[in-house]
């Protein structure tokens, strides 16, 4: 008896112990790196401030990924992308796909007001290497920029999207 009482005071000690735990998996500072895109947002082209999109960016998974959910304004395209900070290579890593099929994975991290994330090199029909740049700068009156740059060496040869996010 003397056995089983001390079986049971262990359990449930155990368990208040694991309902009292409130840590955290992904609430260091890193993890919070890119909340500042948290929210949802009309886009707009910031060439000639007309009305790209919306997007919705939320932290899911235990605050462990930040999800985006965009619509385009005119043509019906959608897309997603998951961005995580990776503890094992210490940085952020974003999945994008959309309803074209196509995909973009990037990775990088935050410095100053800015999370810039790049892709791994590619090599385009003129047998030239590129790279994807996507920087998402934190702005003083709470809107946020995303500049989608294509590089060549280290050389930006061509802008595929510069948008300006402002909260709804």
């Amino acid at each position: 008896m003397k056995k089983l009482c001390l079986a049971l005071i262990f359990f449930a000690s155990f368990f208040v112990n694991a309902q009292n735990d409130n840590s955290c998996t992904c609430c260091s500072p890193e993890h919070s790196a890119f909340d500042f895109w948290i929210g949802e947002w009309e886009v707009i082209d910031s060439n000639n401030g007309t009305a790209a999109g919306k997007s919705k960016i939320s932290k899911e998974e235990g605050d462990c990924v930040i999800r985006e959910n965009w619509t385009s304004a005119s043509s019906g395209f959608t897309g997603t992308s998951l961005n995580f900070f990776n503890t094992t290579t210490k940085q952020w890593e974003q999945l994008w796909v959309d309803n074209a099929g196509t995909y973009l994975k990037l990775k990088g991290n935050r410095i100053g007001n800015q999370m810039i994330l790049s892709s791994d090199e590619f090599t385009k029909e003129d047998g030239k290497n590129y790279v994807n740049r996507i920087t998402w700068t934190k702005n003083d009156d709470g809107t946020v920029r995303q500049l989608w740059e294509i590089l060549q060496g280290n050389e930006v040869v061509n802008t595929a999207f510069d948008g300006l996010y402002k909260k709804e």
